[in-house]
């Protein structure tokens, strides 16, 4: 299984530009390719990612600001158009469903594939997604309208087989590799107890990944993403601008910083920069005043936990 890994296919608010392109980012971790935002443009951005259109089955909005959502109803058109019979599970609040419709009646467009809405309203930490080897939650963040950041997080593997150790005792068989997995130790047919520790290995580290765009500044997310391996806080102001910033429902990098040090997260990654500073490594200098393992996201870019 490849390392998970985080695509930046634009990392910018507001209005596209020929250099600028709005939120939207591809997840792939445990065979999934996630899609988080889909701003202006992002099919054309996946296209110069060599990212493959099928592959994508859930796609995930934070919220209905247009920089976050606009290019969505362009993409699940091109599903349409490429024949596409595979269903897309979309999780987004409520009121995109809506818009969706609207758009497809007025065109007289009848889709060749299903859309499993998932409309979020919870204004907690909700689990909304999970299977036998991930788990993804919903983050409430505070922004000028309802909002979620997203949290994925691996499960846990079971041990791995030492083979090498295993093959030395032959009491062992086939049958028995299950509940070595499982964590059990093995008894051989004359009672000997030999440990798990023995004859297994640690399971890979259980990555994960939180999103979080848009947002003022707000501990308590912070309890919400102790830990996690990569974070995508926004930071669309510098400091100088923080009264815009709390104005608007927005981070400084500064402040997506400290949110970082506080949740002890491995690595933070920054993004959703306003367009009037073009210099996105300011973002990066001002953020690693407070925190060391910092790097300001890049368009095309691609991240491993």
């Amino acid at each position: 299984m490849r390392k998970p890994s985080l695509t930046i296919l634009g990392c910018h608010s507001s209005i596209p530009t020929k250099q600028f392109h709005p939120t939207a980012q591809l997840l792939e971790m445990k065979g999934f390719s996630f899609l988080i935002d889909c701003g202006e443009g992002t099919q054309v951005q996946l296209r110069k990612a060599k990212i493959k259109f099928n592959r994508i089955v859930h796609i995930f909005i934070s919220h209905l600001h247009g920089d976050h959502f606009f290019g969505l109803i362009g993409l699940l058109s091109t599903f349409h158009l490429l024949g596409r019979e595979k269903p897309v599970i979309l999780y987004a609040p409520k009121g995109l469903k809506e818009i969706i419709d609207i758009h497809f009646k007025w065109t007289y467009t009848r889709l060749k594939y299903f859309i499993d809405y998932v409309e979020l309203s919870s204004k907690k930490l909700e689990k909304i997604m999970e299977n036998e080897k991930i788990e993804i939650f919903s983050i409430p963040l505070k922004h000028r309208i309802y909002t979620n950041g997203f949290l994925f997080k691996e499960k846990y593997s079971t041990r791995k087989l030492n083979m090498e150790e295993i093959r030395k005792i032959s009491d062992i068989k086939i049958i028995d590799y299950k509940n070595l997995k499982l964590g059990q130790d093995f008894q051989t047919n004359d009672g000997k107890i030999i440990q798990n520790e023995k004859l297994t290995l640690d399971p890979p580290k259980r990555l994960s990944y939180a999103f979080c765009s848009d947002t003022s500044f707000y501990l308590p997310i912070v309890e919400h993403i102790k830990y996690v391996d990569l974070l995508y806080h926004e930071s669309t102001f510098l400091k100088i601008e923080e009264t815009r910033a709390i104005n608007t429902g927005h981070s400084t990098a500064n402040q997506a910083a400290y949110i970082a040090k506080k949740a002890k997260v491995k690595k933070l990654l920054l993004g959703h920069y306003s367009n009037r500073f073009p210099n996105i490594k300011e973002f990066e200098k001002e953020a690693k005043e407070t925190f060391f393992n910092v790097e300001a996201s890049e368009p095309l870019r691609k991240y491993y936990l």
